[in-house]
């Protein structure tokens, strides 16, 4: 059987090589996958407080010091440890990236939040269905009308995930997804997509439209989607994330309480 760090350390390599460029769902079991948020110092506490604050969207796994593109306990580089990455400058998107050494500054802060990519992986060791992995696309994510706790210039409502699951097993998964609160943990919604905001479930605000079967009941989880809402909507000069779906993996185990 291959060694789990094997597979981390072969998909970072290929990260870092710019040969892996896709979504990450289902990979490297048994490693917390992360989202990212790079902002200059000047905004970073006031966004770290919002973690603080708001840690259903936002469970914060760590975070480096200002200039220092290195998170040594979760062995990361952010500058190169996600496979595609957004710019974003005054609150527009600016260009796409595969890597960050060439935008990167002294003054710029990163912070890596959970995921719930990492969740999937004691979902699927149950038989349970995650119908996107299944279908080899990206979790459809959504904006919705549930307010985040505001802190300073950071306000806004909170970005969802959605998986659709079998009415007998929405107690199961939600149990399950429970015991991982660094990755977002329970459900905060299952059922009607329109009372939490959601007009038409058939086109998500991000990723991919969702893959349902007859039956499924809708249930939705806090998403990592939710910072980068959030700080778009105070429009720093400059913000850096992670391109949805596209996430790092960390070298911390699951989080299972």
């Amino acid at each position: 059987m291959t060694d789990p760090a094997d597979l981390r350390n072969a998909h970072l390599q290929a990260v870092r090589s710019g040969v892996f460029d896709t979504p990450t769902s289902g990979l490297c079991a048994g490693y917390a996958q992360a989202n990212l948020v790079v902002l200059p110092a000047a905004l970073a506490y006031d966004f770290l407080l919002f973690t603080q604050l708001n840690p259903k969207p936002c469970p914060l796994l760590g975070m480096s010091e200002p200039g220092d593109p290195l998170i040594a306990k979760l062995d990361v580089d952010v500058r190169t440890d996600a496979p595609r990455y957004e710019v974003f400058r005054d609150g527009a998107f600016a260009e796409e990236r595969s890597d960050l050494t060439d935008v990167w500054r002294e003054d710029l802060v990163a912070l890596l939040l959970g995921c719930s990519f990492t969740f999937e992986h004691a979902l699927l060791a149950e038989g349970l269905p995650v119908r996107h992995i299944a279908a080899g696309k990206n979790v459809p994510m959504y904006r919705t009308s549930i307010a985040c706790t505001p802190v300073g210039p950071f306000s806004g409502g909170m970005v969802v995930s959605m998986r659709g699951v079998p009415p007998e097993l929405v107690e199961r998964v939600s149990e399950l997804t429970g015991r991982f609160p660094g990755s977002h943990g329970g459900p905060v919604h299952v059922g009607d997509p329109a009372e939490i905001g959601i007009a038409d479930i058939t086109t998500p605000d991000f990723g991919d439209a969702p893959v349902l079967e007859t039956g499924d009941v809708p249930v939705f989880w806090a998403c990592g989607v939710t910072p980068q809402a959030v700080v778009l909507d105070a429009k720093p000069e400059l913000a850096i994330f992670h391109k949805p779906g596209h996430m790092i993996i960390t070298a911390q185990r699951d989080a299972v309480v």
